[in-house]
């Protein structure tokens, strides 16, 4: 996969969503067209630069909303997940936006994971990624949340504290608006 100068974020409305499942198999064979529902919208999509081209080139009719910086959107990967992950970070951004997180951190593979759902399932998704393995996320709304998470769960580890004190965003609140 190449690597992308736009690293932009779209969020947009179509008339007919099932017009998505039936255009994106027809896009050039290279290209990793995703779309994920932005949670709690009836009608909001948020994609990747390269899904918003092919759709442009393919004529798709959408009405794009909002743009987001992927830069301020952050991924913490494990070893496994950067290694077949690395190159759909835009895509990784995307799942994020959708649930209006600025940061995620991958926490299991393939059902490894022990996660604690005490404080909620719908701070987690989950993204397979082409290899066949399918990672478990923990979404983040705010760097305190992200904080606390690190500190608890993985205290001795100084390059995940510095992922939760460096978050380019400190709440979510501070993402584009789509309304």
């Amino acid at each position: 996969m190449k690597r992308r100068l736009n690293n932009h974020l779209y969020y947009f409305t179509v008339e007919d969503e099932s017009l998505l499942g039936e255009t994106f198999p027809r896009f050039e064979e290279d290209t990793y067209a995703i779309a994920f529902k932005v949670v709690g919208t009836d009608d909001v999509f948020v994609t990747t630069a390269e899904t918003k081209e092919a759709m442009d080139r393919h004529d798709v009719p959408y009405n794009q909303l909002a743009q987001e910086d992927g830069i301020r959107i952050s991924v913490l990967h494990t070893t496994l997940s950067q290694e077949e992950l690395g190159e759909y970070e835009d895509q990784l951004k995307a799942l994020a936006l959708a649930y209006r997180a600025i940061g995620l951190v991958c926490v299991g593979v393939n059902g490894s994971a022990k996660p604690d759902f005490s404080e909620g399932a719908d701070k987690f998704s989950y993204f397979t990624a082409p290899a066949g393995h399918t990672f478990l996320w923990r979404l983040f709304r705010e760097r305190g949340e992200a904080q606390g998470y690190i500190e608890k769960h993985h205290p001795e580890d100084h390059v995940a504290r510095e992922w939760a004190d460096t978050l380019p965003l400190s709440t979510a609140d501070e993402l584009a608006s789509y309304h």
